[in-house]
């Protein structure tokens, strides 16, 4: 039984052959999951939740020095390249020397992306589990919300593989909750 009145085919993800929802997020170099956008629709393609989630113009904001330095973050492949605030691998069957240890390089950035997500999963391990989870019965989006917060409580307080990788400390759980 539907609760939403939408049709079961908006959440399915061909992809990855399932029904989904999915989520945007920048995890920073301390591991904290810094944004979270979502929950979108798994059908949805990567680019339009950048588009529908307004990240880019916060990043305009919040990303450029008064001495107009732009910081950026490192994309999914997905993404596209744009205002130089998100760089993504380089595309296409012949690339330089230079773009392929570039791409080669920041594989290993993007890793780390992954290790904070797989935390969010074996802190709350019933995320995971898609047979016990109905989508339509339950408020998933909600559950992998709180998750997150939790699991960003968790790093100040122990700390993430990707701090490690970075050499960069998590905020005090007070700077995190009151911050």
């Amino acid at each position: 039984m539907q609760t939403t009145g939408k049709p079961k085919t908006c959440v399915f993800n061909g992809h990855k052959r399932s029904h989904a929802l999915k989520f945007q997020s920048i995890v920073t170099p301390n591991g904290i999951i810094s944004n979270l956008f979502g929950p979108i629709e798994g059908r949805r393609h990567d680019a339009g939740m950048l588009r529908e989630s307004d990240i880019l113009a916060q990043m305009r904001v919040h990303m450029t020095t008064p001495q107009g330095r732009i910081f950026c973050i490192y994309g999914d492949p997905a993404y596209p390249v744009t205002d130089g605030y998100i760089i993504a691998p380089f595309r296409g069957g012949v690339i330089s020397r230079n773009q392929m240890i570039f791409n080669k390089r920041m594989s290993a950035v993007r890793i780390c992306v992954e290790w904070a997500f797989g935390k969010v999963l074996s802190l709350f391990a019933f995320l995971d589990y898609k047979k016990n989870l109905k989508l339509y019965l339950q408020p998933v989006g909600k559950y992998y919300k709180v998750a997150v917060l939790l699991t960003n409580c968790h790093t100040c307080l122990y700390g993430s593989e990707t701090g490690i990788f970075f050499d960069v400390s998590p905020p005090t759980l007070e700077d995190y909750l009151l911050g």
